[in-house]
């Protein structure tokens, strides 16, 4: 009798790797199991057998992609010598990431709030948090520059992080929608173009 299941061959990672890039593209609704399967290489009862169900398999997935697809655009935020350097870093790096070729268009994680639709509450709460992290890594990089007096302490960091926040997750729609680099890099340019504006206090 031929043995069900996982095959002996089974490299879970590798398969988690593939499930990312499918539910990257189509979004997690979209993505049949039979589309999922095919490209994980195994049958359903192995995927259930190895991440319990689609919804856990697109979590984990979303985790994954996180982990390993992010850096390019979070190092400036950690890294850049002042704070106007690191969020045009955090823009170009965007850009750049968004339009790689042979990777999906855009960012998974930003996708996913137009992307997800089906997956539980848990799941959206997740996929919420994982979003604000990035105004929240923002709002660091800014409070930190007040803290060093490159900023000036009146600043309200939370709006400005939100807007360079909002301006990145439409890029990464752009992308999606077929914007290429050069397009993406235009749109950053122009969003620094208001640092001065949104970073000056106005005369009383």
């Amino acid at each position: 009798m031929a043995e069900r299941g996982r095959p002996r061959s089974f490299d879970r990672q590798a398969a988690l790797e593939r499930a990312m890039d499918v539910f990257w593209e189509r979004g997690y609704q979209a993505a049949a199991m039979s589309d999922l399967t095919e490209a994980m290489g195994i049958n359903s009862p192995s995927l259930y057998a190895a991440f319990g169900s689609k919804e856990e398999l697109y979590r984990e997935a979303i985790a994954h992609f996180a982990a390993t697809e992010s850096d390019d655009i979070l190092s400036p935020l950690q890294n850049a010598p002042t704070a106007r350097a690191a969020i045009e870093g955090y823009l170009m790096a965007s850009a750049k990431t968004f339009t790689r070729p042979g990777r999906p268009p855009g960012c998974m994680v930003v996708l996913s709030a137009v992307n997800a639709i089906g997956v539980g509450d848990e799941t959206t709460r997740i996929l919420r948090e994982m979003r604000a992290g990035s105004v929240t890594m923002i709002e660091e990089r800014l409070r930190r520059a007040i803290a060093e007096g490159e900023l000036p302490s009146s600043l309200d960091p939370h709006p400005i992080a939100s807007y360079y926040v909002t301006v990145q997750q439409g890029m990464s729609i752009q992308a999606r929608d077929g914007a290429s680099r050069q397009v993406l890099e235009m749109i950053a340019q122009g969003a620094m173009a208001a640092w001065d504006a949104l970073t000056i206090p106005k005369a009383a």
